[in-house]
Parts: structure tokens; sequence; C-alpha cells
């Protein structure tokens, strides 16, 4: 078989996705809480307030550094406006359903978050939350009591709202010891319940999105720089003490993933395909490689950034890297330098429409062969286990007359891409832990805070205004699931 007997088959979800309970049993605010709903059209914003004058308004989410809130003021809540994140999926409240559904699809493992300020909920908090300490408890134990091995993401772009708008979120060197007082409290207390962890949530979408991926409310260049070198430390930190609290423990790096390839025979667009890979994995060259790339620190040194860095911190990075790399990897990218002789992409993601490839709903390419070229380029870059733990097809789903909701387009999607990881474990010799497909609920989706934009298995019925009866309903998909697990992957037909 292409699959070892221990391949943890699962599905993955985000507190500030699915949880909601936003303010329930003393958790605190985080960056996901103040922001607005959007759609493939209408980008998601974030509301602010000036204490002082009272005005009030909203920014986009900060793509390209832009400030998320203007000077003076500061994210903020707003009567009349609608937050998804405040209800979601309301896995808070029906966890025990859900991890039954999970359970009778034959779950291996559930990749979920911790939401921080639900622990600490300030961030820089002296104690704990007593009361979310145990909520997660009681998950852990439930998962457990199933036989289903939790896969835990510490920070999952929900930075407490205090330390965004304190200390700037990770631009500041604070946030160092606050996480790691975090993540240490953690460790400690799932002793046992808890072996695989994730330090940071696509530590790589800083680059794209510092207010969502670091709390940032100035993401210019030189603070994205010291908010990922920060996070860096942070991460080789939390491997240390989890190493020494648990030798069980396994403590790996999420990275988004996407290949690109260059649109035509031109070196320009080769090297610009190039240039962007480099990008993309510097993250991984310094979390799981555990040093700077020489392409990096030239940028930094051409662009004027200086890191308000400490000699030990490069010590630490090349002593405690990541355990194994973890990557989303949903589609593939165009880029070119003829942008006038191409068609659009049409999604969030950069480059342009690739002529052979079919998209979905919102815009993404459908690659058969994204997760094989993917695994052959990490594998063989870093030498490290991997586990892919997002990878999904965004649709609108139907709910038909008799409560049916038959999605045989998310089932081709995961047919070709779980044909694809299997070619490269069986035809490239790939060390692969795991597959854990995203939305495996439907929850909120991180870029439009749409509900209609679903993924999962389980359809919840909640809508984009944050009405309906949460209740959950089995998809075809989800069937259809339940046999790949149950062959270990062989048995892909319909």
């Amino acid at each position: 078989m292409a699959f070892n007997k221990d391949f943890l088959w699962g599905g993955a979800t985000a507190a500030n996705q699915v949880e909601g309970g936003f303010d329930a049993d003393g958790k605190g605010l985080s960056t996901s809480d103040v922001m607005t709903a959007g759609s493939n059209k209408q980008p998601r914003h974030i509301t602010w307030i000036n204490r002082e004058t009272g005005e009030t308004g909203y920014s986009e989410l900060g793509f390209g550094g832009k400030r998320v809130a203007p000077e003076g003021a500061e994210p903020a809540i707003l009567p009349g406006e609608f937050y998804p994140s405040h209800v979601a999926s309301d896995f808070y409240h029906h966890y025990k359903e859900d991890i039954a559904l999970m359970a009778e699809m034959g779950f291996k493992t559930f990749r979920m978050s911790i939401n921080w300020s639900r622990i600490f909920p300030n961030g820089d908090d002296e104690t704990p939350n007593e009361a979310g300490l145990e909520f997660y408890d009681h998950v852990f134990d439930e998962l457990n009591a199933h036989h289903i091995e939790p896969l835990v993401t510490l920070s999952h772009y929900e930075t407490p709202l205090h330390l965004a708008i304190k200390y700037n979120g990770w631009a500041s060197r604070d946030l160092i010891d606050f996480y790691v007082k975090y993540a240490t409290t953690v460790f400690k207390r799932y002793t046992g319940k808890v072996r695989y962890w994730l330090t940071f949530n696509e530590i790589n979408c800083m680059d794209m999105m510092p207010f969502v991926a670091g709390g940032l409310i100035d993401g210019s260049a030189q603070n994205r720089a010291q908010g990922a070198h920060n996070q860096f430390v942070a991460s080789a930190l939390a491997v240390k003490a989890g190493h020494e609290i648990d030798s069980n423990y396994r403590i790996g790096q999420m990275l988004a993933y996407s290949q690109f390839y260059p649109l035509t025979a031109d070196p320009a667009d080769q090297l610009k395909a190039l240039k962007a890979m480099d990008d993309n994995l510097f993250y991984s060259d310094v979390q799981t490689g555990g040093h700077y790339p020489a392409s990096r620190l030239a940028s930094y040194q051409r662009q004027g950034i200086k890191l308000d860095d400490r000699p030990e911190d490069y010590d630490l990075l090349a002593k405690y890297p990541a355990d194994f790399l973890s990557f989303s990897c949903y589609t593939s990218n165009v880029l070119t330098t003829h942008e006038d002789e191409a068609e659009a992409g049409g999604n969030l993601m950069q480059g342009v429409k690739n002529p052979y490839l079919t998209t979905s709903d919102w815009g993404w390419a459908n690659d058969p062969d994204v997760l094989r070229m993917a695994l052959n380029t990490l594998y063989d870059r870093y030498r490290k286990p991997l586990w892919i733990v997002e990878n999904g097809l965004g649709a609108l789903d139907k709910v038909e007359a008799d409560g049916k909701i038959h999605d045989d387009y998310r089932i081709d999607y995961l047919q070709q891409n779980i044909k694809s990881m299997r070619d490269a474990v069986t035809l490239d010799g790939i060390d692969l832990m795991g597959y854990t497909s995203w939305g495996c609920i439907d929850l909120v989706s991180a870029g439009t805070g749409e509900m209609r934009k679903r993924y999962g298995y389980i359809y919840v019925d909640q809508n984009d205004e944050g009405t309906g009866s949460l209740k959950r309903l089995r998809k075809d998909f989800f069937y259809w699931y339940k046999k790949v697990i149950a062959s270990n992957g062989e048995d892909l037909s319909k």
C-alpha cells in the first residue's frame, strides 16, 4: 500500500474560523474578532475607533503593509457591524457532536488550534484563564476517547488584540516572552493528551497579511521583517521548551505553499517564478532549515531594514528547528513579465490565469499535480518529514429538498489531490506523515469572511449574515472520505 498503517488521515480547522464563543468564559478579544465579513468581490475589513475623538471607521486587511487603523486609533468592535468569528460554526458548543462525526468518518487525527486569548485573555496576563484551559481539556478528552490524535496549532491568525494595540503585535520582541509563556502553559497542561504541535499557522503570510498573521497595525516592511524574526525566535524557544517538558512532543512548522509556474520560456519569466519560490521558502529555510538564506539578508540590506536581533537568536534557530514541516497547498500560480498579454488570475493570490487548468468558484486553479510537486520541492530542500495539513476546494453547496448535499465537484478535486500525494509517496519516496483536508466542518473563510465558501465533509446551517440553525448535515463527500480512510487511500472511486 502507498501509505503506512500509521498514516494520519483527518481534517483541519482553526479556532477563529470554527469555534465561536468569542467572549465566553473569560476569553479576551483577538485580532480576528474585529474583522468583518466580505466576499470574493468585496474585501474583509478591520473596524477601528479613536478613543479620544470617538471617530470610527474601517480599513482593509493590511495587504502590502498598509496600516489597519489611523494614527491615534485602534482596532475595535463597533455596534451594528457583523463579525463572523463571533459565532462561526459554534464548535465551542457543538464539539462533542462534531468529534462524533469525525469518528464516524474514521479520522485518525484532527488539526485544530487553541485560541491564545482564551488562555491568556490579553496575551500578557500574569495567570492563565482556567475556564479556557478546561475547555480544551474537554476537547482533547473527547478526541482521545474516539482515538483521534490532536494536531494543535498554537497561533492560527488570532493574536490577542491587546498585544496588537499595545505592542504593534509581533513587531515587538516583547511578544516572544508572552508567547513562550503561553506555549509552556499549554505544553505542561496537555502532556499526555496532545503529541503533535504547530507553532504558527502559515507563518509566511506575515509578508502578505501582517495584521492577520502577526497582529501588526503598522505593517511596514521593517515591521514585517521584525515580526517574522520574532516569530522565528519564539518558535525555536517553543521547540526547546516542548522537548524539555515532554520528549514525545513533535513540534512542527506550518507554511502556506503554492507552486509557481512561469508562463513562458522567456528567461525573465523563469527568474520571476524562481524568485517568488525563494521568497516563499525563506520562512521554512529559517524555521525548518535553521538559518537565514543569503538572498533575504541581501534584500534587507537593499531596503535598509535592520533587525532588532541578538547573537543568541541565530544559535537558537540552528539548534531548535521544527521537527517536521507541515503546509497548506490548494493551488498553483502562474507568473509572467508579460502581464499585458495574459489573462488575469481572478483570486487574491498573485499571478495570471493558467490556460491549462480549470478554476474554482473563487478563481483558484484546480491543479491535479500540485501536491506531488510541493512534496518533492520541500522534501528535497529540507529532508524532514512532511505533513499536508490544509488542502481542499471552497465551493457553493446546495442542500436539496431531502436534506442531501451532492458535492461531486469536491470529490473530483480530492481524488486528484490524493492521487498526486500518493504518487509522491510511491514513486518519489517522500516521507509523508499525514493528510488533513481543510475545513472538515464548514467554517468561516479566512480570506473572505464567508460561510458560503464551503470546504467540509460536514455542512453547517449558517449563512453569511450569521443566522441559521447550526444543524450539521453529512455531504456526499463525508461518505466518500470515510471510504478513503478505511482503505488507507487506496480506494478513491465514487
